[in-house]
């Protein structure tokens, strides 16, 4: 293996002062869509791509100094690789000291670099290993396709294979970690506490729901919530005070960011309390009670709240054929074709309330809630289908597709179709057949679209239905166990 070896000759300077450790807190904002984000992405040995990762994080440090009297360079190591220089912010200066100079130094040590700075300087090569190794002493001409050096006595020989080079110190300008400096000046000597705030990328987070259904007596849920966060800015945050921000924060972000990070860890913890939520201007902080640790490629997983029991719920079959019609358009749309079947799907919601009686409310981030039931034959849960939910309020509804009834089919025909062009009217008409052969009734609500111009009405329907919008309507349809229903309806158009 071929290494560096630097033998470091002159300390780095004087009038430094290094901080010591830091009293971390972070602020994590995310812009991953709901549910959108690949569990390939975060698992150990995945990878985000470039400028991907959907987040950042204001970092809160808090550190004392001890500055001597005159003008002092100040240094904070260990800052995020991914940092925005230009939100760098100091406080707790009193009138006695002055900020002269801010600097975000990056130019970290890396053999290439290190070479590149020993052009024209001195260094050792070691070749070979054991009783054959031996060294080499010479100025460094070139690193281009190998070593060239010129030796002592004026000649030159290129280095193809060596074990080891030996260089006699650090070069000025390199560092081995990202460095915050200012240069200041103080009228007094002695410790100084500051606080600095920077924003980062490389850091987002998301919230997961796992639901579990209980059909015993009526339709409840088991509900907990985990918070999943990405540190891959490139700076570790241990004991750190945490806090999360939902909502849709306007930021305005580069045009084409060019950051590839690598996962290397995964670790969990949920062992105490969840979040803390409260209402921030228009979004909602959570905040964790407690502190912990976010280490540099990792992904950690925290409970956001504890579980909520028996939150009541309610199970909908739906027979939607709205969206399978040609778009809206300016005139009438008066081809024959009642649109693509609809086919004869029939989805399965549940729905239930966030609010306090549920056992919720608690302002809820957007996530993924993926739902499973127990087998009553051995006990084990079985995955019975997931969805999205957006960011939602407390003593609001969440509804959710889990996907399609196996045993409850519907289809649907065109019976009749008219067009009167002198009087500017269209009539048409449909029968739905919805077919259960389950052990138990079913309501099954059909959604019908009248796509075909804004001015219409429902001449003559075998079922009672209702408004959903400007062009939807509904008709809940009652379906005896292995019978069905059919529901026939006629609407004219007119313009």
């Amino acid at each position: 293996m071929k290494r560096l070896l630097i033998l470091i000759a002159a300390a780095l300077g004087t009038g430094v002062q290094a901080a010591a450790e830091s009293d971390y807190a972070l602020t994590i904002y995310s812009r991953a869509q709901p549910g959108a984000v690949d569990p390939a992405l975060y698992r150990p040995g995945g990878r985000f791509q470039a400028g991907n990762v959907p987040g950042y994080a204001t970092v809160r440090l808090d550190r004392s100094f001890d500055l001597a009297v005159g003008v002092s360079e100040l240094r904070v190591q260990d800052v995020a690789s991914l940092i925005d220089p230009t939100t760098v912010s100091i406080r707790g200066w009193d009138g006695g000291v002055r900020v002269l100079e801010q600097n975000f130094e990056f130019d970290l040590v890396s053999s290439a670099k290190l070479l590149d700075r020993y052009l024209d300087r001195d260094i050792t090569v070691s070749r070979g290993t054991g009783d054959a190794a031996d060294r080499i002493s010479g100025t460094l001409l070139s690193t281009d396709g190998g070593l060239v050096l010129r030796k002592p006595d004026g000649g030159v020989q290129i280095i193809q294979s060596y074990r080891d080079i030996e260089l006699p110190e650090l070069p000025g300008g390199l560092i081995t970690k990202p460095t915050l400096v200012w240069q200041v000046r103080s009228d007094e000597a002695g410790p100084v506490p500051l606080g600095i705030s920077y924003e980062t990328g490389g850091m987002t987070w998301w919230a997961d729901y796992n639901a579990i259904l209980d059909e015993k007596d009526g339709c409840s849920l088991d509900v907990n919530a985990w918070v999943s966060i990405v540190n891959q800015s490139g700076a570790g945050f241990p004991d750190t005070r945490l806090k999360l921000i939902a909502g849709d924060v306007q930021r305005i972000a580069p045009e084409d960011p060019r950051v590839m990070m690598e996962m290397a860890r995964t670790t969990q913890a949920a062992d105490q309390a969840g979040f803390e939520e409260k209402s921030f201007f228009e979004y909602h902080l959570y905040t964790l009670p407690r502190r912990t640790s976010l280490p540099d490629n990792s992904t950690k997983q925290l409970e956001l709240f504890p579980a909520a029991r028996g939150v009541p719920c309610i199970k909908e079959y739906v027979y939607d054929a709205r969206g399978v019609y040609p778009g809206y358009r300016p005139e009438p749309y008066l081809d024959r074709n009642p649109g693509r079947s609809a086919g004869d799907d029939v989805a399965v919601y549940l729905g239930f309330r966030n609010d306090g009686e549920s056992g919720l409310g608690m302002p809820l981030p957007g996530g993924r809630l993926r739902i499973n039931k127990q087998d009553p034959g051995d006990g084990s849960l079985e995955f019975i289908g997931e969805d999205v939910i957006d960011h939602t309020p407390k003593d609001e509804d969440i509804r959710v597709r889990l996907g399609n009834a196996f045993d409850v089919v519907a289809e649907r025909r065109q019976t009749d179709y008219r067009i009167d062009a002198a009087a500017g009217t269209l009539r048409e008409s449909f029968e739905i057949t919805v077919r259960n052969h389950k052990d138990s009734p079913v309501t099954v609500n059909v959604n019908e679209a009248l796509y075909r111009w804004v001015n219409w009405k429902v001449i003559e329907a075998s079922h009672d239905f209702r408004k959903l919008d400007a062009r939807s309507i509904q008709f809940p349809v009652e379906v005896a166990s292995d019978g069905e229903t059919t529901v026939g309806y006629e609407v004219q158009y007119s313009w």
